[in-house]
């Protein structure tokens, strides 16, 4: 049962960061043309943070399974 309390604590730990990553992309997005440079690098944030969410979400289903 502690498994899957960790999990759900690291789950909210990692949405916080890919929802923090999405507002920092709508951000940008919204200042453009300003700061455009930055796209590949906050879109690399992004897509990493919701990788890693996704990877958690799975892990914990597992674990509710088990």
């Amino acid at each position: 049962m502690s498994d899957t309390v960790t999990l759900k604590a690291e789950l909210k730990k990692v949405s916080a960061r890919a929802m923090q990553a999405k507002m920092d992309l709508h951000d940008l997005s919204e200042e453009l043309p300003i700061n455009w440079q930055k796209i590949p690098d906050l879109a690399r944030v992004a897509h990493d943070a919701f990788a890693l969410l996704e990877a958690k979400r799975a892990e914990l289903k597992q674990a509710e399974q088990s």
